[in-house]
């Protein structure tokens, strides 16, 4: 009997070691499992995707905008120039009164200069006897009577005395003073029966009719301003005219970094005197711009000024703008893309990219 069941546990640890070596023990759950009833899969909760943000957006009315540049500034005569003695001697004449006027090319003062005068006579003689004795040695040497030498050396005496003439001429004229344009008599150096001499100053005339406005405008607005342009002119006693720029000059100061500026003005009469203050108004060229509240500037992450825009697509952007006036009704700026809408409220609460619900808002510059 032990025999037996010795025999029989022989058998079953060789039966063991066989199922062992087979490896299914490793799945006998799992079969077991597969073989049964599937058991449900449980459902993955779904994020729901977070609400779009509400702005208000209008669209942007575009104008021809040309701004207003502001300028202090001088009147000044259109010419000005200081009157001196051309030659030596004793004031004769004197045709200056101090305000008065005088007109272009009028005699305004007379030195005395009798042997000047008189050089001037003497030279027009003998340019006439050397003239004469041209003439006979011309006929002496076509008639074959002369040599060649004597009619070249008559001719250089002529011409000799052609140059001396010219020279006591304009001796002559510098014993005379003319005014080089018309204008007003500023000062009066001199007085009649005076010793004067060469370059000494006698007067300064004005011309004030067209009188200047003389300003100076700056660097950013230098660009904006061009010869021909209109300006508006107010004067400290309140009247307003109308001018034209004359100049504007390609140097710039170089102690205020600006550029001078000249407004030419009608001035009949000569009503307007030099040196006054003026308010010179000048208008830059159009530019297509958008007039915007100054509540919807908004400034990027690398500090750069500009507006919150949203497209067809309602799609939010950064457009980047320049301020080009500060008016009553808000900025004025550039920058602002075709087709896009301006957010007036919410700007600061979206970012590039964004995906915004629009609400209409009133129209800007509506």
């Amino acid at each position: 009997m032990l025999r037996l069941h010795r025999i029989a546990a022989f058998c079953v640890l060789v039966a063991a070691g066989a199922w062992i070596a087979t490896g299914e023990f490793s799945s006998v759950g799992s079969a077991q499992d597969s073989k049964g009833p599937e058991s449900p899969t449980p459902e993955v909760p779904v994020a729901e995707a977070p609400p779009l943000r509400t702005v208000a957006a209008v669209e942007p009315v575009y104008i021809d905008h040309a701004r207003t540049i502001l300028l202090s500034g001088t009147t000044a005569a259109d010419k000005r120039v200081a009157l001196a003695a051309r030659a030596d001697g004793v004031i004769a004449t004197l045709g200056l009164l101090k305000g008065g006027t005088v007109e272009q090319g009028a005699v305004v003062l007379t030195l005395e200069g009798p042997e000047t005068v008189a050089q001037a006579e003497i030279a027009e003689i003998a340019l006439a006897q050397r003239e004469r004795e041209l003439e006979v040695a011309e006929r002496l040497y076509a008639g074959g009577n002369t040599p060649e030498i004597q009619l070249t050396n008559a001719r250089s005496t002529r011409d000799a005395a052609a140059a001396e003439l010219a020279r006591a001429k304009a001796a002559v004229d510098r014993l005379e003073l003319k005014a080089p344009f018309s204008g007003i008599v500023d000062a009066v150096e001199v007085e009649l029966g005076e010793w004067v001499q060469t370059g000494t100053p006698v007067a300064t005339i004005l011309s004030l009719n067209p009188i200047l406005v003389k300003a100076e405008v700056s660097e950013i607005d230098l660009g904006s301003i061009a010869p021909g342009s209109t300006a508006v002119i107010r004067l400290v006693n309140g009247t307003e005219m109308e001018g034209i720029v004359r100049l504007v000059s390609r140097e710039a100061s170089a102690e205020t970094r600006t550029f001078p500026v000249e407004i030419a003005l009608p001035n009949p009469g000569n009503a307007l005197p030099s040196g006054m203050s003026a308010e010179v108004m000048l208008a830059a060229a159009p530019a297509r711009a958008v007039v915007v509240p100054r509540s919807v500037i908004t400034l990027a992450e690398t500090g750069e000024l500009g507006v919150r825009v949203v497209g067809p697509d309602n799609i939010a952007q950064f457009a980047a703008v320049t301020i080009i006036d500060d008016t009553a009704d808000g900025l004025v700026v550039t920058g602002v893309p075709e087709g896009m809408r301006i957010i007036v409220a919410g700007q600061d609460l979206v970012r590039n990219g964004d995906m915004v619900e629009v609400a209409p808002a009133q129209g800007i510059g509506q």
